[in-house]
């Protein structure tokens, strides 16, 4: 440890740290911006607040470094940074030049899941932690991607389509399928549980309109999605963290968009990438917007089964 990062830590200055984790990045000295990472997490354990200055240096590796020091802080969840560090690493770092630095474990595979959001290829066995294929299929969207910078981070949501005014009407209610409340609880357990999120579902024996009708929804305005639209919208939720909550990653979301969709055709889990598909075409997909949409994290989708006359109507929203 250098005596720059020993006086700050005996000082507590935490300011003086967080302006050597700058220093150190712009001169590119990675091995000292560890050992400060390091010193601090070291300190923590005796009580001094310097947390935030170990969090900012793994972020800053994560998201900078070479490989060889980058992969060196997926020990630690980065349950403090803005968003986990297996997504972070994956912004401007492909697989196969982290792949010698990572163990087979449930680490590299997340890593590996993100890499191939980005596009990357992904070769060699993995640790299977999700359940669905790491390749990106190509009936699949372009899911949306956060964007990380030094000192804060963009999770922009996709684009609401086109919508136009819908009368509703109220369908017959049905209990909602324990395995499509779970799935769809899942989706935005963040937004509900760690932030000031809420959450509606409904499903009924009728269409899209039906299922407004039975939120409580008296005007709406309805748009068509396609299948890919759909999958995205749900992915950035299943990613998100909503206002407060704790972000989850691509993987996550993408997972979660898998499994929502799946809950909702009853597909067998886990699903091959071609009954995942044939599950997304068999559905009708709408985005919608009432009178008075709330601002903020939303939501707003319907998912209509034709083959069986059946409708689920989500109302997800948490504020910022």
């Amino acid at each position: 440890m250098s005596d720059a990062i020993r006086s700050l830590i005996d000082r507590a200055d935490l300011d003086g740290l967080v302006r050597l984790v700058d220093d150190y990045c712009d001169a590119r000295d990675w091995s000292s911006l560890m050992d400060l990472r390091n010193a601090c997490r070291a300190a923590t354990q005796s009580g001094r607040q310097l947390w935030p200055a170990s969090t900012l240096a793994e972020y800053r590796l994560a998201l900078l470094a070479p490989p060889q020091f980058a992969t060196d802080v997926l020990d630690d969840p980065g349950r403090f940074t803005i968003g986990p560090l297996t997504e972070v690493i994956a912004q401007h770092h492909r697989f196969s030049d982290m792949a010698d630095y990572l163990e087979c474990g449930p680490v590299a595979s997340f890593v590996a899941h993100e890499c191939a959001l980005r596009g990357e290829a992904i070769d060699g066995e993995l640790f299977d932690v999700l359940d669905i294929p790491v390749e990106i299929t190509p009936w699949e969207p372009q899911y949306p991607l956060a964007l990380y910078r030094d000192n804060d981070a963009v999770f922009d949501s996709p684009e609401p389509p086109s919508t136009q005014a819908c009368a509703t009407t109220v369908g017959t209610p049905r209990t909602v399928r324990a395995t499509v409340g779970e799935a769809v609880a899942q989706l935005v357990a963040p937004w509900t549980e760690s932030s000031n999120g809420r959450l509606r579902i409904v499903e009924v024996d009728g269409d899209a309109p039906c299922a407004l009708g039975a939120l409580g929804i008296a005007e709406a305005a309805l748009g068509s999605l396609t299948g890919a639209e759909a999958m995205a919208w749900l992915a950035w939720a299943g990613a998100s963290g909503g206002a407060h909550g704790r972000r989850r990653g691509g993987a996550i979301g993408r997972f979660n968009a898998w499994w929502t969709v799946a809950a909702f055709a009853d597909c067998p889990w886990p699903p091959t990438g071609d009954a995942m598909r044939d599950a997304v075409e068999s559905l009708q997909w709408f985005w919608w917007d009432g009178v008075a949409s709330p601002t903020g994290w939303r939501l707003h989708v319907v998912a209509y089964d034709p083959r069986r006359t059946v409708a689920w109507a989500l109302d997800a929203h948490d504020a910022r």
